[in-house]
């Protein structure tokens, strides 16, 4: 009886079933961070089944992977990474899972962009941590390349599941012309300050990107650490080159320490203006939940501090 009963219930299925719930599995896709995971989610929808390890507000430079991580790569059938340095955890972690998954490096095909003395600093409880590497890692600060992040995303989306390509190009082009309506949004909104009202100050140098596409200057601390006695000097020197490019406003980060910032806040007259989000998402309910969201708060915020003096 419970046979026939299953049978039934089988048929029943099989007959009434979406065409995609019949199809397959859903493929698993892991993400490297915040950032990487929504172009995956937007691009995917249904069709995967998503794992981001270095979730919301955390700092992928110095993220330590956890056994669990290692199995998700174990099982994946896609791994999404930005490269060029940026999860240094990565290469273990891929050797640790035994993971036959597709790497994809989402950065293949960028512009990419020299780091000017090798890398650039990151402020974690109070200390300055200098983070090596050849160029600047933080392209997806540039929307022109977060459309190609997107593109390499569906390529190797419809490698591993031909079946769904259709659907990974199609979501591809509509999240790739919401992309075009930001670019122009920030563009805009950048135009629109005096040529002379457009320098702010971040925690680290993760906005030359931004910079480059968008013509706002951002000035960090390079080296500076709060407990050394070069210190004093460093911030006098950084606190010349704002007063000498007249720069508007100073901002937090959401993944780095803020009482370095506090103190050229305090030294230069000028106050935290608010924070930008730069290597993370927000929290779901902070107000950089997506990409699109994250590179809206943070023009809005820089434009917005900026047109007020």
């Amino acid at each position: 009886m419970k046979h026939r009963i299953l049978g039934a219930a089988a048929c029943y299925l099989m007959a009434f079933a979406t065409p995609w719930a019949a199809q397959a599995e859903p493929l698993n896709v892991v993400a490297t961070f915040s950032i990487i995971g929504d172009f995956a989610a937007e691009v995917g929808g249904d069709r995967i089944d998503l794992k981001v390890l270095v979730g919301p507000d955390s700092d992928s430079h110095v993220y330590e992977p956890r056994p669990a991580d290692a199995i998700a790569l174990a099982r994946a059938d896609v791994v999404l990474t930005n490269g060029l340095e940026f999860e240094g955890f990565m290469e273990r972690l891929i050797a640790a899972s035994g993971t036959d998954a597709a790497i994809a490096t989402l950065t293949d095909g960028i512009d990419t962009m020299e780091e000017p003395g090798g890398g650039h600093y990151h402020y974690i409880d109070g200390k300055a941590i200098f983070h090596a590497g050849a160029h600047d890692p933080h392209a997806w600060q540039s929307v022109a390349n977060a459309k190609v992040y997107v593109t390499n995303i569906a390529t190797a989306f419809c490698t591993a599941d031909a079946e769904g390509c259709p659907d990974y190009e199609a979501n591809a082009a509509r999240y790739n012309a919401e992309l075009d309506a930001l670019d122009a949004e920030i563009r805009a909104s950048v135009a629109a300050l005096p040529e002379d009202r457009r320098t702010v100050v971040v925690a680290h140098n993760a906005f030359r990107y931004f910079e480059r596409d968008y013509g706002v200057q951002f000035l960090s601390p390079q080296g500076v650490s709060t407990e050394s006695e070069a210190a004093a000097a460093d911030v006098a020197g950084l606190i010349r080159e704002i007063r000498d490019r007249k720069a508007g406003a100073i901002f937090a980060e959401n993944i780095s320490d803020t009482r370095l910032l506090e103190r050229i806040a305090a030294e230069s007259g000028l106050e935290i203006a608010g924070t930008l989000y730069s290597d993370a998402l927000s929290a779901p309910d902070g107000p950089a939940a997506t990409y699109i969201a994250m590179m809206r708060h943070n023009s809005g915020a820089i434009t917005t501090a900026l047109s007020a003096k």
